[in-house]
């Protein structure tokens, strides 16, 4: 596939896997290795179709800044491929507990499986969460759907609520519609709320703020959207490659470098309302 006909793929896809988006990325972008206007162009597409995409928008600055930007490329594709997060939160799970999830969050739903002693209750919102029961049950996991109606009541119930960030930064994170909820009643039921975390989806304040920026510009009412930003002060802790820890030490290990490139002029970081 012509470099240009794979960019305006990636540019359509919606509903694919984080890892899968970046793969097709970055081998759109490696083509662009002697053309610096067009590689700066061509990543501004890609966070302007994936406002969102926590690991678009790291990949995208890390080819912009380093001077081997088709190395770079290839070099985070097998950082998101070895990504141990999953593992990491299979290992974390409480023993024999009880989860609440929100939809069918990719990384959390690979971890699940690994762990047989777990009860897991999914939310069914924008219709993912049945499909992941499904599988889980087909792994042999005890687990169960729940309506939408039904958040509160599946929060309260459970030991701990692990929500998915497919972009995170300093003050907030972006999950599926319904992590606000979850996260608010957690709180309020003094119900411990993790956050996955996974490579590349980590951002220093001023990426954060220019990924915000462009997610609080769209021009769709927010409760008809299928993301939305939640505070991290919900968060007790942040589940990512390094394991279990505070949001303060995850947001330390953030390897995302800063590229104004991918700033939009008429809306500089640091105007998003929150």
């Amino acid at each position: 596939m012509h470099p240009i006909e794979r960019l305006r793929y990636v540019a359509r896809a919606s509903g694919v896997d984080q890892a899968v988006l970046v793969r097709e990325t970055a081998q759109a972008l490696a083509a662009f290795h002697d053309d610096p206007a067009g590689l700066v162009a061509a990543c501004r597409r890609i966070v302007d179709r994936h406002p969102t995409s926590g690991p678009l928008w790291w990949l995208c600055a890390r080819v912009l800044t380093s001077p081997e930007g088709r190395r770079e490329a290839w070099q985070a594709v097998d950082d998101i491929d070895s990504d141990p997060t999953g593992s990491e939160l299979a290992f974390a799970l409480p023993e024999d507990g009880t989860v609440c999830v929100i939809g069918w969050p990719e990384l959390v739903g690979e971890a699940l499986p690994r762990r047989g002693d777990v009860e897991v209750l999914a939310v069914d919102v924008l219709g993912e969460g049945s499909g992941l029961v499904r599988r889980l049950q087909q792994a042999g996991i005890d687990a169960l759907e729940v309506p939408p109606a039904g958040l509160a009541a599946a929060v309260v119930h459970a030991e701990v609520v692990v929500l998915e960030a497919v972009a995170c930064g300093p003050s907030g994170f972006v999950g599926v519609s319904g992590s606000y909820a979850a996260a608010a009643v957690a709180q309020a039921a003094e119900v411990p709320v993790w956050l996955t975390v996974g490579a590349g989806r980590l951002l220093p304040a001023r990426m954060w703020e220019a990924l915000a920026t462009r997610w609080a510009i769209r021009p769709t009412d927010p409760w008809d959207l299928d993301e939305e930003v939640v505070p991290l002060s919900l968060v007790d802790q942040v589940c990512g490659p390094a394991g279990l820890e505070t949001s303060a030490e995850a947001l330390r290990r953030t390897d995302c470098p800063v590229a104004p490139e991918l700033f939009d002029p008429g809306n500089a970081p640091g105007t998003f309302r929150q």
